[in-house]
């Protein structure tokens, strides 16, 4: 199993196309989640659905939905950049919501603040019109297995 996700990482990156990793996860195929790398950095999208209203009398994204997508956001940015021989396992999450999640697609960027051999702390941003007006904050830590490092970039 190991090298064959090791295998799947690599071609995802190779040819920036994520989506077969998230094929991985089923909530991820329900909710929608999408991901691509600029540069050096890895964007994540929730593109804007009503399946994922949780108030119809604004629209708003249900925010289980948002804690969701920036959990999966960070785990799998932890397997691309870590190159994790399994999918990293939550070990604890806090999620604050700075403003509503309004029907429009969402985009989440990661960011690893510390990783050991065993664990890795990730800070994820989500925002919809601009990232500098974040609708949440969230940080997570996750284990991991020994890493592999082929290439530091994601």
């Amino acid at each position: 199993m190991s090298d064959d996700l090791r295998e799947r990482v690599r071609l995802a990156h190779e040819q920036n196309n994520y989506a077969q990793l998230f094929e991985l996860i089923p909530y991820a195929a329900l909710i929608g989640i999408e991901c691509s790398r600029l540069g050096d950095e890895l964007i994540f999208r929730l593109p804007a659905s009503k399946n994922n209203i949780g108030n119809p009398l604004l629209p708003a994204i249900h925010g289980g939905v948002i804690a969701g997508f920036m959990e999966l956001s960070a785990a799998m940015h932890l397997l691309v950049c870590t190159g994790s021989a399994s999918q990293p396992q939550v070990i604890d999450f806090s999620l604050d919501y700075l403003r509503a999640g309004y029907l429009r697609d969402t985009f989440a960027q990661c960011q690893i603040w510390r990783q050991g051999r065993r664990v890795a702390n990730v800070s994820i941003t989500a925002w919809q019109s601009t990232q500098a007006e974040p609708i949440a904050t969230a940080r997570a830590h996750f284990k991991i297995e020994e890493s592999w490092i082929a290439d530091p970039g994601p």
